[in-house]
């Protein structure tokens, strides 16, 4: 029997196999527990006489050892092969690679800063957190006045002096306190106010606002700018209106109107049937304003103004909520190229 079992022995040694069902199938035959061979000579085990059963036990355990350990080798040898084989043709092209597409802000925003250029306009910054002398006192909003209340404003609480910038007008302040005139910048960025979120207001969104200073600024340079930027992003038939209005910082002050870009100025439900759209705010520069900075507001006088840049991506592309623009579906993206 001892034999028999070192004959077993030496068949486990010379097997080699590169095929998993032949490997399984060898698992199997030795140490199924149905009719395997190892588990056979184990049930022998009480048959065999007292003095040969150590010698028996230690062969019958060594059979079994070489037959999982053979089983396992042969295994990983198989799973080594795979991992290198090449099963594909390098040659082929590789998979197409999906081409995102900028947001609508993004676009609008780059095609305003595009225009303003071309006008000479240079782009300055200014920090989103921002202390009350740069969002309001500097620009002519004194303590307790009502202007204040125009705008719901985000404070630190801990420090009611530091905020949340309610305007990108603290990158002028910032600009009139270290230059002296000729000034013409744009300040596009991110802006915060404390207002309930819906498909037409939002607490977070982005501004581009403009400053030129210089002797012999007028009204009439103020008009004429925004009158070629409205030609040169809605197109050359555009029309404009500018109709009075208030504004701490400028006075005079103009809210500017553009012809309906959908009906042509005809009237249709987007314009309330009027013919026109509200897409910003301006005015000159308060000498109050040029002062605090530092600036002659004998000498030189300037004009500002402000515009919304999801208000104006909503007339270029349609868009009719203001929450999808922070949504992020991939869907929306897309159909703005």
């Amino acid at each position: 029997m001892i034999e028999n079992i070192k004959q077993h022995i030496n068949e486990v040694k010379v097997y080699t196999s590169d095929n998993i069902s032949d490997i399984e199938q060898f698992r199997i035959k030795f140490l199924s527990k149905k009719g395997g061979i190892v588990t056979n000579l184990f049930k022998e085990f009480r048959n065999i006489p007292a003095k040969d059963k150590k010698e028996y036990g230690q062969v019958l355990n060594k059979l079994k050892l070489s037959v999982e350990e053979k089983v396992s080798n042969l295994k990983s040898a198989l799973k080594t092969a795979d991992t290198g084989k090449k099963d594909f043709d390098l040659s082929l092209p590789g998979d197409s690679i999906e081409v995102g597409s900028r947001h609508p802000i993004s676009i609008v925003r780059n095609e305003i800063i595009e225009i303003f250029n071309r006008l000479g306009f240079s782009i300055a910054e200014g920090p989103e957190i921002e202390d009350d002398w740069h969002n309001f006192s500097a620009l002519n909003f004194p303590k307790e006045h009502p202007a204040r209340d125009m705008q719901d404003t985000f404070f630190v609480e801990t420090n009611p002096d530091i905020l949340l910038r309610t305007h990108t007008s603290n990158g002028q302040v910032r600009v009139m306190e270290n230059k002296q005139p000729p000034i013409r910048i744009i300040v596009p960025g991110r802006v915060f106010r404390n207002e309930a979120i819906s498909a037409r207001a939002h607490c977070i969104f982005h501004q581009v606002e403009g400053l030129f200073i210089e002797e012999n600024v007028s009204f009439a340079d103020l008009k004429q700018t925004l009158l070629y930027f409205a030609k040169e992003f809605f197109g050359e038939e555009t029309k404009i209106r500018l109709r009075p209005s208030y504004f701490p910082f400028t006075e005079p002050s103009a809210e500017m109107d553009i012809s309906c870009t959908l009906c042509n100025g005809k009237g249709c439900n987007v314009c309330k049937y009027t013919g026109w759209l509200e897409i910003l705010g301006c005015g000159m520069v308060d000498p109050n304003v040029l002062e605090s900075s530092n600036i002659d507001s004998e000498k030189y006088t300037g004009f500002a103004f402000g515009m919304g840049i999801e208000r104006i991506a909503m007339l270029k592309f349609g868009i009719k909520d203001l929450r999808m623009y922070f949504e992020n579906d991939v869907r929306f993206l897309k159909q703005i190229q």
